[in-house]
């Protein structure tokens, strides 16, 4: 017989620790404090959050996010990118300062430091995801960084123990005419530090030629700390996101967390974007006016509608998206009937009733299953919805037209609705090719309401909240209504900007 350790464990036996010491263990989850407003994600948060909050939070990061990268694509300066997006953090991802008098601050924070996790671990699975991801999250940081109080940008950067090499007075003596050169400091003024870095850590600095580079290093005034900063977060948020998308394929995920980051991932194309059915103020929606309100459409839906008066058709996409987007305008179920039987002129009603009038009452939710007659049936598609799922085949006219039409068909089209201008063609020629699809949309809509748009603008009916990248072709419909009705409606009173 095999003698037996009396000291080792049966493994039969569980192993159970002494609960009068485990009362003092440190304990694994905890909640993490946040004593400055700004964070570089270095430390994953550890608390237990619902799965709703998961979802949503992402989702609200997601759209400041997409909006900062529209921002980007439009050439919008940093004044007015902040002024843009001031609403919209306010709305959907607020961070108020230390000095603030606001009673949610760590729920705040809590929100900013789970919301960029999450996305991070969506968005690392490709290189341009993570690109992407970095650049915009960049410029997030920057716009916060650049609203901080100094006196808390101070104490958070001083939190940072960043390993800045501070310059000696000898040699700052020794190359005082270069430094003052570079710091553009008048005579008699003297920057109060400087600091030596790699030049390598403050690219943008040295494109800008606000530094001073010698043997490799670039000696920083203290006023440019900042940008030394945001180059140290995009470094450090570069190298997490490579070792994120290593360990992703060794991840023990949640199965219901996958489907959710997969979503998120694909909404990075254009983010997706709810609806709620509603008329518009003023609008006259009925079958026999779908034509004139047709100039008002987006290109997909002009298209589809084009392809129903030529053909007398649409097959079942065409006429799911184009459907659900005449509800989503406000054409109700009984007009809704009358557009598509008068649309389908060369077949019988007998026809109609058998292979198509179900369909259309089950979009509205007239039919169906209870689930289905609760909700009101199915919601417009969004322009992620369109982009992502049911591509167009041979002889169908659904999709986005950006997308799925080539650029000789997609010029084509443009030029039928209206637009010739070269540079808009050009634009949306260079969106197409860089997948930026929802950017073309927004470029033609701006072209075409140019005029509205400025007016709008100067008169201040249009907030920047109510600017926001169009990702949903039934906002783009209501804006462009609303915008092409300025100073009118049926009644006589003034369109309001309101409801977005």
């Amino acid at each position: 017989m095999l003698r037996q350790d009396i000291n080792r464990i049966d493994p039969k036996r569980r192993n159970v620790v002494d609960y009068r010491k485990k009362q003092f263990a440190e304990p694994t989850y905890k909640e993490t404090e946040y004593p400055h407003r700004l964070n570089f994600y270095e430390t994953p948060p550890t608390a237990d959050i619902t799965l709703e909050q998961f979802e949503q939070w992402a989702i609200d990061r997601l759209r400041v996010l997409a909006e900062l990268e529209a921002c980007s694509f439009r050439n919008k300066s940093s004044a007015e990118t902040a002024a843009h997006m001031k609403p919209l953090l306010e709305k959907y991802l607020p961070l108020d300062s230390n000095s603030s008098s606001s009673t949610k601050l760590s729920a705040e924070r809590q929100k900013d430091h789970y919301s960029h996790f999450i996305l991070r671990l969506a968005f690392a699975s490709t290189e341009d995801l993570r690109r992407r991801f970095s650049r915009v999250e960049t410029t997030l940081f920057r716009l916060r960084l650049a609203e901080d109080t100094a006196r808390e940008r101070n104490a958070f950067i001083q939190s940072l123990n960043l390993d800045w090499e501070p310059v000696a007075e000898d040699e700052r003596n020794k190359y005082f005419a270069e430094l003052s050169a570079t710091s553009g400091s008048r005579k008699g003024e003297e920057e109060t530090a400087w600091y030596k870095v790699d030049w390598e850590r403050v690219p943008d600095l040295v494109e800008a030629r606000r530094v001073f580079l010698r043997a490799g290093k670039a000696y920083v005034p203290s006023k440019e700390l900042p940008s030394m900063v945001t180059a140290e977060f995009t470094k450090r948020l570069d190298r997490a996101l490579e070792l994120t998308a290593r360990a992703l394929p060794r991840l023990d995920e949640d199965d219901r967390l996958t489907p959710i980051l997969d979503h998120l991932s694909k909404n990075f194309v254009t983010p997706d974007a709810g609806y709620i059915s509603s008329a518009v103020a003023g609008a006259e929606i009925t079958a026999r006016n779908i034509d004139n309100l047709s100039s008002h459409f987006p290109l997909c839906m002009q298209h589809l509608h084009r392809s129903l008066r030529r053909d007398a058709h649409l097959k079942h996409y065409g006429r799911l998206q184009y459907s659900l987007f005449l509800k989503g305008i406000g054409l109700n179920l009984e007009e809704s009937l009358i557009f598509w039987r008068t649309s389908f002129h060369k077949i019988t009603d007998d026809t109609f009733n058998k292979e198509y009038r179900y369909n259309v009452r089950y979009a509205y939710g007239d039919v169906g299953g209870d689930s289905n007659r609760r909700g009101g049936g199915s919601s417009p598609f969004s322009c992620q919805k369109i982009l992502m799922e049911h591509p167009p085949g041979p002889g169908e006219a659904h999709g986005c037209p950006y997308r799925h039409f080539n650029l000789e068909n997609l010029t084509s089209l443009l030029q039928q609705v209206g637009v010739s201008d070269r540079s808009v063609l050009q634009g949306v020629k260079e969106d197409k090719e860089n997948q930026k699809f929802h950017m073309a949309c927004n470029r033609v809509f701006e072209y075409v309401h140019k005029n509205e748009l400025k007016k709008a603008k100067d008169e201040g009916i249009m907030t920047a909240a109510q600017l926001e990248t169009i990702v949903h072709p039934n906002k783009y419909f209501e804006r462009s209504y609303l915008l092409k009705n300025l100073g009118k409606s049926n009644n006589g009173d003034d369109v309001k900007m309101e409801g977005f």
